[in-house]
């Protein structure tokens, strides 16, 4: 199946595209914002469907300039924003969903997680994003940076329905391996890898580069093939650059062998102790 056409089943129903765009850094340069909704629509033009934000990139400005990029194009898209921890409460989470709403102008996120564990019960914000889904406002929540012991906390509150824990993971940081991913797995929740490109110090290495210049792809998309062929992942590079977009894009048509992916194994190595999750 093409990349663009894949996706993952969510706990509570509905599912995800399993390759999506990162907006991290979006929106903090009024300069640049042009060049970022350009990039965007671009996305969308090559059948990209996923778009990831966060009411904390660039303050809202990354919110705002996606609500520019999907004037008209809002249909099909499954759109993910994240709440800030110290907004998770019964009071503040629904005025902090209302304002990304505003900004991305629309009137419903398909996906609304508590950006890491802060210090509001789990119960009580769980309880206000509850009452959001059955409003309309969200079609479904959940967790971003959540260890294992958040999640079995997550679990008791709301009997399965969290849908997603977006950590970070890629051939360089794999802690989530130790623990966090094989118990997203046993519970079908879908892992969303941010900086799947450990914010472009993979494309640097050489091993990385040896291996993509083996299989015939670049450093990016061999970075990017390996995570997606992990069970349960959904990657979300970020990138304002049309030809960037259009290379990671690329990485669904790259096939890794069991040389390559051992080769990758022996460069970045698994955890072989009890590992904590990596957060940028």
């Amino acid at each position: 199946m093409p990349l663009l056409d894949r996706t993952l089943p969510l706990p509570g129903g509905g599912a995800i595209p399993v390759f999506g765009l990162g907006t991290w850094r979006m929106g903090e340069q009024a300069g640049r914002r042009a060049e970022e909704a350009d990039a965007i629509r671009h996305a969308l033009d090559l059948g990209v469907r996923l778009i990831d934000t966060a009411e904390m990139y660039g303050e809202g400005g990354a919110e705002e300039v996606i609500g520019e990029a999907l004037a008209g194009r809002r249909d099909g898209v499954f759109l993910v924003s994240k709440v800030y921890p110290h907004h998770a409460s019964r009071r503040e989470l629904p005025l902090a969903c209302e304002r990304s709403l505003r900004r991305l102008r629309t009137e419903r996120l398909d996906l609304y997680l508590i950006h890491w564990r802060g210090r509001f019960p789990l119960e009580e914000s769980f309880g206000a994003l509850a009452r959001l889904r059955e409003q309309g406002k969200i079609a479904a929540y959940g967790v971003s940076n959540f260890e294992v012991e958040d999640l079995e906390e997550a679990a008791a509150c709301d009997r399965g329905r969290t849908a997603s824990n977006q950590i970070l993971y890629n051939l360089a940081r794999r802690e989530a391996e130790w623990a966090v991913l094989p118990w997203c797995r046993q519970h079908g929740m879908p892992v969303m890898a941010y900086c799947p490109l450990d914010q472009g110090r993979l494309v640097r290495r050489p091993e990385l580069r040896r291996v993509a210049e083996r299989v015939g792809a670049t450093p990016a998309q061999a970075a990017l093939a390996w995570l997606l062929a992990q069970e349960g992942v959904v990657v979300i590079p970020k990138s304002s650059s049309r030809e960037r977009i259009q290379e990671n894009v690329g990485a669904g048509q790259v096939r890794l062998d069991a040389a390559a992916r051992a080769e990758l194994d022996r460069a970045f190595p698994p955890p072989r102790r009890a590992a904590r999750l990596g957060i940028i």
